[in-house]
């Protein structure tokens, strides 16, 4: 398994091991240069796995460090890059998964289970565009394959509430309407990649996945948080105009300092997500269907808001935080 060590990656390896697979995280080396120790020594990871550090960028150590000449039934990868930048994104979302995909073709590994994302449909940014093209290369590698594309994460919904709750108003853009999803659980999700294994109606297909009840837009978030805690709803809305003239701005000034290069295309994912839905997209007609989206799962995101308000952890957002 790769990418044990994110959010979605602890749960599903917790999954796996609960459905009996033995697991083998390989995971990158930390910033440091230091080595994981095996099993719990991994802050979240469950007890129970083998850990292996590998740099899955260098295919040779991959081979000898990481599957290691053992027989190894299936790859299941929740790896991404952190930020979504071009070379980031290039580096892990694609280079570093047809590295995996060789070292798993010589090995014998019968499936790969990839762990990909809904936004793929419309791939106008490099991240997007990356995984699209390692997905290609997947289908055509002859393994059998399950393609995972799923709709908005907890995590990446929960970011206004602690302004909510400190009394500020809810954040949209637009009108809070422009876009809607089926927000899936770690949980909920990770039982359904862990589940490819055994279900054969899962095998070589790509599979859009929401969690449960019906899609959701921006402003039902908010009134949602609002009614949990009881107050009167208050938004402020974010016109789509800013997000263009503040990529425009830094697009500007990349041409001569490239970090800002690189800030533009972060502000692209932000205004990406604040004007498309996650929900599968109808090619014939160009509309997002909500309807034409999966579910699976018991949570909802209002399962969600609630313990949270009520003192559970909040998630770290990480790299791809909006608000």
């Amino acid at each position: 398994m790769l990418g044990a060590t994110g959010t979605i990656g602890r749960a599903t390896a917790d999954a796996l091991l609960r459905r009996g697979h033995d697991v083998v995280c390989l995971v990158r080396p930390r910033a440091n240069g230091a080595a994981a120790r095996s099993g719990s020594a991994i802050p979240g990871l469950p007890e129970g796995v083998t850990v292996r550090t590998v740099d899955v960028s260098d295919p040779v150590a991959l081979a000898r460090d990481g599957f290691a000449g053992e027989p190894l039934d299936a790859v299941v990868s929740c790896m991404a890059s952190r930020t979504g930048a071009p070379a980031d994104a290039w580096a892990v979302d694609h280079r570093a998964h047809l590295n995996v995909l060789e070292a798993a073709r010589q090995a014998g590994v019968g499936h790969f289970v990839l762990l990909s994302a809904i936004c793929v449909q419309k791939p106008l940014l490099a991240f997007q565009q990356a995984k699209l093209a390692f997905e290609t290369a997947l289908i055509d590698s002859g393994l059998r394959y399950s393609i995972v594309r799923p709709t908005a994460f907890f995590k990446s919904l929960s970011g206004q509430i602690a302004r909510v709750r400190a009394g500020k108003p809810f954040l949209l853009f637009g009108d809070g309407t422009l876009t809607a999803c089926k927000p899936i659980s770690d949980g909920d999700l990770a039982d359904f990649i862990a589940g490819c294994l055994d279900d054969e109606s899962r095998w070589n297909h790509i599979l859009p996945i929401g969690g449960p009840g019906e899609a959701i837009t921006p402003r039902q978030q908010g009134e949602a948080l609002f009614a949990l805690l009881g107050r009167p709803a208050r938004f402020r809305q974010v016109p789509v105009a800013l997000l263009d003239a503040i990529i425009a701005g830094l697009s500007l000034g990349g041409t001569v300092v490239p970090s800002l290069a690189a800030k533009a295309e972060l502000a692209r994912i932000g205004r990406y997500y604040a004007t498309e839905s996650m929900l599968v997209l109808d090619p014939a007609t160009g509309r997002y269907d909500a309807t034409a989206t999966p579910s699976t799962g018991t949570e909802t995101l209002f399962d969600f808001y609630r313990a949270v308000l009520g003192g559970a952890a909040a998630p770290e957002r990480g790299d791809h935080a909006v608000f």
